[in-house]
């Protein structure tokens, strides 16, 4: 039987052990003939055209392993349907993870307004008013907070004990209800009776269609008012113009965002001049910890058969 050949990105450092044909390419050229009789391609960073060129030009090709923790831009790169497409489900759960909690520690404490007092040379006595008295003081602490994580998977399921543990009462969101490594989760159903009650909104969703622009006016309009509002998930769930007037008006008290829905973000976007946002460059993610194991194994059980992990496409009812 032939050696497997797996294509791997010059993107990102890997060493595997399985038995293979490897073959390192590059993800800003097409790839070379003599290569695109590959059975394995793996994807980091590369871009839509050389998705689409990939899925034209690899006619043998039986798996796309993605390292991206969302399979969204592969899955649109118009692969054969019997393609099996696996995601990188579990290589961000700590990067993400500590990302959002960096975010939503900045936004409940409001560096952002820290850091323009220290740009302007001034000792921010209106700041410290407010994180001490009684009727604001609550809002500069996790401790106490109610926070709702609206995409809960296994990102969702390293950062919620974390944030429980600096006292803040979690739950979840998703399409549907039940216990999750602990915490109650609430069907999309039921979000905005879910919403009413919460401080802090952090969002880890996929970009699916049915996501696409889901957090819109009326989500944040079911917030508590001065709620804060954090995105590691994709910027195609958020409504850029709904998430910048909930900002203005106050409905948010700040928010802070890890994607967008155009990236890199277009200078001149209103979204930059927002009131209480921080904007990240799509970072909570860059750095899959574990990837070399993930395709081992995948390597190994595509060799023998076996039911690959992480495999979004074709889903097991489509091959039932």
């Amino acid at each position: 039987m032939p050696r497997i050949k797996i294509l791997i990105p010059n993107s990102i450092d890997l060493h595997l052990t399985a038995d293979a044909d490897v073959v390192v390419y590059d993800i800003d050229d097409a790839i070379p003939a003599e290569h695109r009789d590959a059975d394995m391609l793996v994807v980091w960073h590369n871009s839509a055209e050389r998705l689409r060129d990939a899925a034209r030009h690899l006619p043998r090709l039986r798996v796309v392993q993605a390292l991206a923790s969302g399979t969204d831009a592969v899955l649109a790169a118009g692969f054969a349907d019997d393609v099996r497409i696996c995601s990188g489900r579990s290589l961000h759960d700590g990067p993400v993870a500590e990302h959002a909690l960096a975010l939503i520690l900045s936004t409940i404490r409001r560096l952002d307004t820290l850091h323009d007092a220290q740009h302007d040379h001034r000792w921010d006595e209106d700041f410290i008013e407010a994180q001490g008295a009684a009727a604001s003081q609550a809002l500069y602490t996790l401790a106490g907070s109610r926070v709702t994580i609206w995409g809960f998977g296994s990102i969702a399921s390293t950062l919620a004990p974390i944030l429980q543990l600096l006292g803040a009462h979690v739950e979840g969101i998703a399409r549907s209800a039940g216990d999750r490594a602990g915490f109650t989760v609430h069907a999309d159903t039921d979000a905005a009776a879910v919403l009413a009650d919460t401080d802090v909104l952090v969002a880890i969703l996929p970009a699916t269609p049915e996501t696409t622009g889901l957090l819109d006016a009326s989500t944040f309009g079911s917030l508590k008012r001065g709620a804060v509002f954090v995105n590691v998930g994709r910027g195609a769930t958020v409504d850029e113009d709904a998430l910048r007037e909930a900002l203005e008006s106050g409905r948010l008290r700040a928010a802070a965002i890890d994607v967008t829905r155009t990236e890199p973000l277009p200078a001149d976007d209103p979204l930059w001049d927002a009131p209480g946002l921080v904007i990240t460059p799509h970072v909570a993610g860059n750095r899959p910890v574990g990837s070399s194991a993930l395709i081992d194994d995948n390597l190994r059980r595509l060799a023998a058969g076996d039911e690959l992990r992480n495999q979004v496409h074709p889903s097991s009812a489509a091959r039932a």
